[in-house]
């Protein structure tokens, strides 16, 4: 955890703030803090700054807090996800947010099993614990939006337009393509929506079905990643293309 996060609720009439259950136990047991003691602080859906230790007891931390600076740029990626196993799901949730994601849009797929829909991880409550983790860890305030699809066909020929827009370059990650990540044409776009497959990848009609509504097809090389891995990955080489980074050379 690097940074505490504060909701609303947690603020008194006074301007500080009352933190309880796991937020107090990290800062009374891992960070040690103690009175007088500044610590990185953030407001969900808000700025950052620091907290100052009035108290620190069992299962309470009481802070003087100044927020002052934004939280980190957005990465300027969507994702349309094909709903992972409930294991790989409890670790891209966290990832994404960490990312800089804005919203992520879990929907059906023909290699989907059903029973994925029912598991306790899509509740509320839970995907809100896992995105929280991933804020801790980028000292990050701002969550990615995350909805639920369980029609894939209807979602990408009624709803697909009007939620993204047409303005972001639409992504298809897809083995059999040939075509690189890098002459997509990514360095450049302001915004990208990746259409992520499940572990055993898109039928070919739905990769037809995003193809016609304007997605591009390109490939990660020969490796075939499963979508725990397949998710930051793709996410690492869109930032790396769009911030032209180049790897160091050799003196």
């Amino acid at each position: 955890m690097n940074l505490l996060l504060l909701s609303d609720e947690d603020f008194l009439p006074d301007g500080t703030a009352r933190l309880t259950g796991r937020r107090a136990q990290h800062a009374r047991e891992v960070l040690r803090a103690e009175a007088g003691e500044l610590l990185r602080v953030g407001r969900l859906g808000g700025l950052v700054g620091t907290g100052e230790v009035l108290e620190n007891t069992e299962g309470l931390l009481h802070l003087r807090v100044t927020l002052t600076d934004p939280p980190p740029t957005r990465a300027g990626v969507d994702l349309l996800l094909a709903i992972p196993r409930p294991k790989a799901l409890k670790k891209v949730l966290p990832a994404v947010a960490s990312l800089g994601v804005d919203r992520v849009v879990l929907v059906n797929a023909a290699r989907v099993e059903k029973s994925y829909f029912d598991s306790k991880v899509l509740a509320p409550a839970f995907v809100q614990e896992l995105l929280l983790q991933g804020l801790e860890q980028a000292r990050d305030t701002c969550p990615p939006e995350v909805l639920v699809r369980e029609r894939f066909r209807p979602f990408v020929e009624d709803e697909l337009d009007a939620l993204f827009g047409r303005e972001p370059l639409r992504l298809l990650p897809h083995p059999p393509a040939h075509q690189p990540l890098a002459t997509t044409g990514v360095a450049t776009a302001p915004r990208v929506v990746l259409a992520i497959g499940p572990d055993g990848g898109w039928v070919p009609f739905e990769a037809q079905l995003l193809e016609a509504h304007g997605f591009h097809p390109f490939t990660l090389g020969p490796r075939i990643l499963r979508v725990e891995t397949a998710v930051p990955v793709l996410l690492g080489q869109v930032a790396l293309l769009r911030e032209n980074i180049s790897p160091p050379t050799d003196r």
